[in-house]
């Protein structure tokens, strides 16, 4: 007697990916989850403490109270071979302004001009209207540092792609 696979239950099983924002360097050529230990040395390593513990016990990074200042101690803090410190930049995030900027709303507001330091954030001045930021894509490193003074929460830190 023949049995037969029902697929719909074993995709259940299948890991949907993530939309976690993985530490700087990692390969993007692995399935993080599959060779991430989750041994916390790159959590601990980091000196900003933006890498935390996100779903399932794997590192993420959370620019809720600090940036990345590319240290690398999370990669030389990891025994896996998870990390490429060679790859020509640490990660391919760029920060994006929404629409709940209080720029937006009429509020004259530059506090994540004022925390970039590669001067990645201008803002545009126009004729009787507050000025609008500008990312400048080429130069954002993705470091985070204008998402926490940022008052309204309006800045993501997302892979260009997803933008849309």
């Amino acid at each position: 007697m023949s049995q037969s696979i029902n697929h719909s239950r074993r995709n259940l099983f299948r890991r949907r990916k993530s939309d976690a924002q993985r530490p700087p360097w990692v390969k993007s050529d692995i399935e993080f989850t599959d060779e991430c230990t989750r041994c916390n040395a790159c959590i601990d390593a980091c000196e900003t403490k933006v890498i935390i513990k996100g779903d399932g016990g794997f590192p993420e990074i959370s620019f809720t109270n600090d940036e990345c200042t590319f240290c690398q101690q999370c990669a030389t803090a990891c025994k896996e071979p998870i990390f490429d410190l060679t790859q020509a930049e640490p990660w391919a995030i760029k920060a994006l302004v929404n629409d709940t900027c209080l720029t937006y709303q009429g509020v004259w507001c530059q506090s994540c001009k004022d925390a970039c330091d590669p001067r990645a954030i201008t803002f545009k001045m126009a004729v009787g209207q507050i000025p609008k930021p500008i990312i400048d894509i080429d130069a954002c490193t993705g470091c985070g540092a204008c998402v926490a003074p940022c008052p309204s929460a309006s800045i993501n830190i997302i892979e260009p792609k997803s933008v849309g």
